[in-house]
């Protein structure tokens, strides 16, 4: 038997049409709900790396700015380093007080110093001839002329110690030469020179009774010995400091 289909066509295209229409509107739904998701996910990812850019741009400018403090820092390290480079070529390293406590130590009371110098030389001039860098000061620390740097005994030096002066017997001279080689402030103890010298007393006062009556009115008089010429050792020793260590 043949079937009859009393369904019109118009029917039939419209069942096709609405289930075309429902189709289109799932999978619409579908991309519209993966694109909201996508969307979610997304923004959240453009904040994470907007937090992350805020906190790199922070980073970068304390790094900047702890930069710019280390290069000041540098700086500042640089002029003390080479303040302290001056300070170390200029520093004498000697202490005056002590070496003259020194001296005084050793020297007994029959010897007088008239002269004590304090000469700095250069170790790269040891091998050069001495020169005089002498002046007419009791003590003092022998120096170039200002004015001239190069001739500045700056850096790394070595003292020499004049001593000149009379004593009233050789042997004080002889004495004084053995205390200054046994003390451990010198060394290298060499005597200029020695020499026998004749030096005029001065005649002295002799107080009359009236002296005791008025303190404040001196009526000594000169007593009637004659002028008498004391026989003395007039000498001149020089030495050096014992304040390094040759390598």
């Amino acid at each position: 038997m043949k079937e009859i289909d009393f369904l019109p066509e118009w029917y039939k295209s419209g069942r096709r049409r609405k289930v075309t229409y429902r189709t289109q509107y799932v999978v619409l739904s579908g991309i519209f709900l993966v694109m909201m998701v996508w969307n979610f996910f997304a923004a959240r990812s453009v904040s994470k790396a907007e937090a992350k850019l805020v906190q790199m741009t922070q980073g970068c400018a304390d790094v900047e700015s702890t930069s710019l403090k280390f290069a000041q820092l540098k700086g500042e390290v640089g002029i003390l380093q080479k303040r302290t480079a001056s300070i170390e070529e200029i520093d004498s390293k000697i202490n005056v007080a002590s070496v003259l406590a020194e001296l005084s130590f050793l020297i007994d009371r029959g010897v007088v110093l008239a002269k004590v110098e304090l000469i700095a030389e250069k170790f790269a001039d040891m091998r050069e001839p001495k020169r005089s860098q002498r002046a007419g000061a009791v003590v003092r620390a022998a120096r170039a002329g200002f004015n001239k740097r190069q001739d500045l005994p700056l850096g790394d030096v070595r003292f020499k110690v004049v001593i000149s002066g009379v004593a009233a017997d050789a042997s004080d001279v002889a004495s004084l030469i053995c205390k200054l080689e046994d003390s451990p402030y010198f060394f290298q103890v060499v005597p200029s020179f020695s020499r026998s010298k004749e030096i005029k007393a001065q005649p002295s006062r002799v107080k009359g009774p009236s002296d005791t009556r008025e303190p404040g009115r001196s009526t000594g008089r000169l007593s009637a010995e004659p002028d008498a010429n004391i026989n003395a050792s007039e000498f001149e020793i020089s030495c050096y400091l014992a304040n390094y260590n040759e390598q």
